[in-house]
């Protein structure tokens, strides 16, 4: 029978309930560690941006995060659970049952699902149908999301060396890793959640479920490839780190850590 997923209500709690997933990701050899660790960084960073006064409502802003995060906790337990969820998530979790793929692929999966469908619901909802009063705070989210990108650039270079192959890695604006998170995080999460505003409430949920349907499209694109791109990826794969506990310790801490052993198991 399965249970009601444990939600959070305090950003505290978000990290808390993220430490808990990695740790069991990195005990249990989990891909869906990645994304987990990766969020992580970014929870800490809104925490220490609203302690700060870097928002004008830093406490709706934590309001955002925690329901924002709570999207992806309800999808990952009711998923483990053998219960219906969002097809963009679907995607993205079954994918970390398959270790053909990319670690790049399997953070872009998180993020599409998160980010371009997630992140608009919880804007407009906490928003309480005042979203203008939202726009600059949730600018100032994405930067802290896109300035991270360029840190797990680093830390990828590292657990996959051939990477920058295709353009996928890299320090500029080239990178994949920047251009989708930047231009996704920052517009169409946004436009979204003003589409929202403009649905009747009738029409609400079938709306969720169109848009839905393009990000799940969206992910399916991400681990489809063909011909050249579909050999570049092989090759990557080939050179990259293969162990997720190590792929996590590394997403997780700022540090290099396990150098001897990343070498090894190239």
């Amino acid at each position: 029978m399965a249970t009601a997923p444990q939600l959070a209500t305090t950003i505290d709690e978000v990290i808390d309930k993220l430490k808990v997933i990695i740790e069991n990701s990195i005990k249990t050899n989990d891909r869906a560690g990645f994304f987990a660790a990766l969020y992580y960084k970014v929870t800490v960073k809104v925490k220490e941006g609203a302690a700060s006064g870097q928002f004008g409502d830093g406490v709706n802003i934590c309001k955002l995060d925690v329901h924002f995060a709570n999207r992806y906790f309800y999808a990952l337990e009711q998923w483990q659970q053998g219960q219906p969820i969002t097809n963009s998530w679907k995607v993205a979790f079954e994918a970390t049952k398959k270790g053909s793929f990319l670690i790049l692929q399997q953070l872009l999966l998180g993020m599409n699902a998160h980010i371009n469908l997630d992140l608009g619901i919880a804007t407009y909802e906490i928003s309480n149908g005042d979203l203008d009063s939202f726009r600059t705070d949730y600018n100032n989210i994405n930067l802290i999301l896109s300035s991270l990108t360029y840190g797990v650039i680093s830390q990828l270079n590292t657990l996959s060396p051939f990477l920058s192959l295709l353009g996928f890695s890299g320090r500029g604006s080239e990178s994949m890793l920047i251009q989708f998170s930047m231009g996704n995080a920052r517009d169409g999460s946004w436009c979204f959640a003003e589409e929202l505003a403009l649905q009747p409430k009738e029409n609400y949920n079938q709306y969720i479920q169109q848009r839905d349907q393009s990000i799940f499209e969206l992910g399916e694109s991400l681990i489809k490839s063909k011909g050249f791109l579909r050999f570049g990826i092989w090759l990557i794969h080939l050179f990259e780190v293969k162990k997720a506990e190590k792929i996590i310790h590394v997403l997780y801490e700022y540090q290099k850590p396990y150098k001897k052993d990343l070498e090894a198991d190239k």
